[in-house]
């Protein structure tokens, strides 16, 4: 049994653009570059036989992948594969002084201080947990699936990318992204391999605003 899964990150949004943090508290729409991001991507991966479609329950993976969900692929919402919850910083300017508490969080997980959090916000352990029923069914075996399309969020991407291919939660940093940034992976059966690496060829002749 093999499975191809293409994970994606949504489009871009205006909070996006300015550079604010935009958990799963922050239901925003995708912007013009974000809908020429998400048309590009349906024109360059359109003809794949995608069986099964999944996002997060946040409206701008829905309208990333609008015309995948129009053409009839069977579409399942996750709460598993929602952002991570900022907190008391969600939809907030980043300010210099936010920026520090953001950088010294990050560093205090790439340190293994995975259980740290923001004020009413989630810890990276606390998205693996809700992870793991998504995990569950992508390994699932199911004869008549072979390709599914994943669509998330950044931060919610690494620490799945990590699950998937059994790395340390510490090291999410090492997968990068963009908006509709595209991860392939290969599942044997036993295990996933990644065959698309951070890949944004769909985007290479796109206006920017």
């Amino acid at each position: 049994m093999e499975k191809y899964i293409y994970i994606i990150r949504h489009g871009e949004t205006d909070l996006n653009k300015l550079g604010v943090m935009q958990g799963r508290g922050v239901d925003t729409d995708l912007n013009d570059t974000g809908r020429r991001q998400a048309e590009a991507f349906y024109e360059k991966y359109k003809d794949v036989p995608f069986d099964k479609l999944y996002t997060s329950t946040l409206k701008r993976t829905h309208q990333t992948v609008k015309k995948f969900i129009d053409a009839g692929i069977p579409w399942t919402q996750y709460e598993g594969l929602d952002e991570l919850a900022w907190g008391i910083y969600e939809g907030q300017e980043a300010t210099e002084d936010i920026k520090a508490i953001f950088d010294n969080m990050v560093k205090g997980w790439n340190a293994g201080e995975l259980h740290l959090k923001i004020d009413k916000g989630e810890s990276p352990m606390e998205v693996h947990k809700r992870q793991l029923k998504v995990f569950e069914k992508l390994i699932e075996r199911e004869d008549d699936v072979k390709n599914i399309l994943v669509c998330m969020h950044g931060r919610a991407m690494r620490l799945f990318l990590c699950l998937l291919m059994n790395h340390p939660l510490y090291e999410m940093d090492r997968f990068p992204h963009q908006n509709t940034t595209l991860y392939k992976l290969k599942y044997d059966g036993e295990k996933f391999e990644i065959l698309e690496f951070n890949n944004t060829d769909h985007l290479k002749y796109i206006e920017q605003d």
